[in-house]
Protein backbone atom coordinates (compact mmCIF):
# COMPACT_ATOMS: atom_id res chain seq x y z
CA UNK A 1 0.00 0.00 0.00
CA UNK A 2 1.57 3.36 -1.09
CA UNK A 3 2.65 6.26 1.36
CA UNK A 4 -0.39 8.97 2.07
CA UNK A 5 0.59 11.94 0.14
CA UNK A 6 2.66 14.38 2.39
CA UNK A 7 -0.23 16.97 1.70
CA UNK A 8 -2.68 13.95 2.87
CA UNK A 9 -0.84 14.37 6.29
CA UNK A 10 -1.47 18.00 6.93
CA UNK A 11 -3.43 18.94 10.56
CA UNK A 12 -7.22 19.82 8.95
CA UNK A 13 -6.12 23.31 9.54
CA UNK A 14 -3.46 24.09 7.49
CA UNK A 15 -5.32 21.87 4.20
CA UNK A 16 -8.49 24.33 5.15
CA UNK A 17 -6.29 27.49 4.63
CA UNK A 18 -4.51 25.68 1.87
CA UNK A 19 -7.87 24.91 0.38
CA UNK A 20 -9.02 28.82 0.59
CA UNK A 21 -5.65 29.66 -0.95
CA UNK A 22 -6.33 27.73 -3.83
CA UNK A 23 -9.32 29.62 -4.26
CA UNK A 24 -8.93 32.69 -3.54
CA UNK A 25 -5.77 32.71 -6.31
CA UNK A 26 -8.01 30.73 -8.46
CA UNK A 27 -6.30 27.64 -8.42
CA UNK A 28 -2.66 29.41 -10.28
CA UNK A 29 0.50 31.00 -8.78
CA UNK A 30 1.67 27.41 -7.14
CA UNK A 31 5.19 28.49 -6.65
CA UNK A 32 3.69 31.12 -4.40
CA UNK A 33 1.84 28.91 -2.42
CA UNK A 34 4.15 26.29 -2.10
CA UNK A 35 6.15 29.11 0.03
CA UNK A 36 2.98 30.12 1.86
CA UNK A 37 2.52 26.65 2.95
CA UNK A 38 6.08 26.08 3.87
CA UNK A 39 6.11 29.07 6.07
CA UNK A 40 2.85 27.87 7.46
CA UNK A 41 4.24 24.72 8.51
CA UNK A 42 7.22 26.26 9.84
CA UNK A 43 4.73 28.45 11.90
CA UNK A 44 3.08 25.22 13.36
CA UNK A 45 6.74 23.15 13.79
CA UNK A 46 6.07 20.91 11.39
CA UNK A 47 9.07 19.58 9.44
CA UNK A 48 7.14 19.07 5.87
CA UNK A 49 8.22 20.35 2.99
CA UNK A 50 5.29 20.01 0.11
CA UNK A 51 6.21 20.77 -3.22
CA UNK A 52 5.20 22.89 -5.94
CA UNK A 53 4.15 20.13 -8.26
CA UNK A 54 2.26 17.43 -5.63
CA UNK A 55 0.53 21.53 -4.45
CA UNK A 56 -0.56 21.37 -8.00
CA UNK A 57 -1.59 17.87 -8.32
CA UNK A 58 -3.66 18.05 -4.83
CA UNK A 59 -5.27 21.53 -6.26
CA UNK A 60 -6.34 20.04 -9.58
CA UNK A 61 -8.08 17.67 -7.86
CA UNK A 62 -9.57 19.93 -5.18
CA UNK A 63 -10.33 22.11 -8.47
CA UNK A 64 -12.45 19.54 -9.97
CA UNK A 65 -13.62 18.65 -6.98
CA UNK A 66 -15.29 22.50 -6.51
CA UNK A 67 -16.36 22.38 -9.81
CA UNK A 68 -18.57 19.01 -8.87
CA UNK A 69 -19.92 20.73 -5.90
CA UNK A 70 -20.74 23.94 -7.58
CA UNK A 71 -22.50 22.08 -10.76
CA UNK A 72 -24.57 19.95 -7.89
CA UNK A 73 -26.21 22.94 -6.55
CA UNK A 74 -26.98 24.53 -9.57
CA UNK A 75 -28.90 21.51 -10.41
CA UNK A 76 -30.48 21.37 -7.21
CA UNK A 77 -31.26 24.97 -6.98
CA UNK A 78 -32.99 24.49 -10.68
CA UNK A 79 -34.78 21.21 -9.26
CA UNK A 80 -36.20 23.12 -6.62
CA UNK A 81 -37.38 26.03 -8.42
CA UNK A 82 -39.60 23.21 -9.83
CA UNK A 83 -39.92 20.93 -7.87
CA UNK A 84 -42.58 20.95 -4.83
CA UNK A 85 -41.54 19.92 -1.68
CA UNK A 86 -42.97 16.40 -2.13
CA UNK A 87 -40.70 15.78 -5.39
CA UNK A 88 -37.25 17.31 -2.87
CA UNK A 89 -38.23 14.39 -0.30
CA UNK A 90 -38.22 11.77 -3.00
CA UNK A 91 -34.84 12.79 -4.52
CA UNK A 92 -33.86 13.43 -0.98
CA UNK A 93 -34.19 9.26 -0.13
CA UNK A 94 -33.26 8.72 -4.13
CA UNK A 95 -29.46 10.02 -3.15
CA UNK A 96 -29.33 8.43 0.25
CA UNK A 97 -30.19 5.30 -1.60
CA UNK A 98 -27.41 6.00 -3.76
CA UNK A 99 -24.78 7.08 -0.83
CA UNK A 100 -25.71 4.02 0.71
CA UNK A 101 -24.76 1.87 -1.87
CA UNK A 102 -22.02 3.41 -2.46
CA UNK A 103 -20.76 3.33 1.36
CA UNK A 104 -21.66 -0.71 1.21
CA UNK A 105 -19.65 -1.05 -1.93
CA UNK A 106 -16.82 0.66 -0.15
CA UNK A 107 -17.07 -1.44 2.83
CA UNK A 108 -17.12 -4.40 0.76
CA UNK A 109 -13.60 -3.39 -0.85
CA UNK A 110 -12.01 -2.90 2.38
CA UNK A 111 -12.74 -6.16 2.99
CA UNK A 112 -10.00 -7.00 0.23
CA UNK A 113 -6.43 -6.41 1.30
CA UNK A 114 -4.49 -4.57 -1.07
CA UNK A 115 -7.35 -3.14 -2.13
CA UNK A 116 -8.25 -0.41 0.47
CA UNK A 117 -10.57 3.05 -0.48
CA UNK A 118 -8.87 6.42 0.26
CA UNK A 119 -9.76 7.33 3.67
CA UNK A 120 -10.37 10.85 3.38
CA UNK A 121 -13.36 9.82 0.81
CA UNK A 122 -14.91 7.64 3.21
CA UNK A 123 -15.36 10.22 5.45
CA UNK A 124 -16.67 12.64 3.30
CA UNK A 125 -18.83 10.13 2.00
CA UNK A 126 -19.74 9.28 6.17
CA UNK A 127 -20.57 13.34 6.42
CA UNK A 128 -22.38 13.66 3.14
CA UNK A 129 -24.69 10.62 4.28
CA UNK A 130 -24.91 12.28 7.79
CA UNK A 131 -26.03 15.75 6.10
CA UNK A 132 -28.42 14.18 4.11
CA UNK A 133 -30.00 11.41 6.52
CA UNK A 134 -30.54 15.12 8.78
CA UNK A 135 -31.88 17.04 5.51
CA UNK A 136 -34.40 14.24 4.86
CA UNK A 137 -35.93 14.50 8.56
CA UNK A 138 -36.00 18.16 8.31
CA UNK A 139 -37.73 17.70 4.68
CA UNK A 140 -40.38 15.48 6.01
CA UNK A 141 -41.13 17.42 8.82
CA UNK A 142 -42.02 20.06 6.74
CA UNK A 143 -44.34 18.10 4.47
CA UNK A 144 -46.18 16.69 7.19
CA UNK A 145 -45.89 20.50 8.44
CA UNK A 146 -47.60 21.50 5.39
CA UNK A 147 -49.80 18.82 4.89
CA UNK A 148 -51.28 19.59 8.05
CA UNK A 149 -51.71 23.17 7.56
CA UNK A 150 -53.54 22.56 3.90
CA UNK A 151 -55.57 20.02 6.06
CA UNK A 152 -56.70 22.56 8.30
CA UNK A 153 -57.36 25.14 6.30
CA UNK A 154 -60.36 22.84 4.51
CA UNK A 155 -61.36 21.90 7.77
CA UNK A 156 -61.64 25.39 8.31
CA UNK A 157 -63.45 26.36 5.19
CA UNK A 158 -66.09 23.65 5.83
CA UNK A 159 -66.66 24.79 9.46
CA UNK A 160 -67.38 28.49 8.18
CA UNK A 161 -69.70 27.33 5.58
CA UNK A 162 -66.80 28.56 2.60
CA UNK A 163 -67.30 24.64 1.21
CA UNK A 164 -69.68 21.60 1.39
CA UNK A 165 -68.32 18.94 4.14
CA UNK A 166 -68.69 16.84 0.79
CA UNK A 167 -66.14 18.97 -1.18
CA UNK A 168 -64.10 19.05 1.61
CA UNK A 169 -63.77 15.19 2.01
CA UNK A 170 -63.42 14.89 -2.03
CA UNK A 171 -60.78 17.59 -1.92
CA UNK A 172 -59.00 15.33 1.59
CA UNK A 173 -59.01 12.22 -0.82
CA UNK A 174 -57.26 14.41 -3.71
CA UNK A 175 -54.54 15.57 -1.90
CA UNK A 176 -53.94 11.96 -0.07
CA UNK A 177 -54.80 13.19 3.49
CA UNK A 178 -57.12 10.00 3.99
Amino acid sequence: MPLPRKIDRLPAELRQRLNELLRERNFSGYEQIAEELAFWCEEQGLEIRIGKSAIHAYGQEFRDYVRMQEQAQDEIKAFLEQASMADEARVTQGLFQQLTAIQWQLQKAMMIEGDLPDPKGMKELTLALNNLIRSTSLRDAIVKADRAAQSAKLDAAAEAGEITQDFRETARQIMGFT
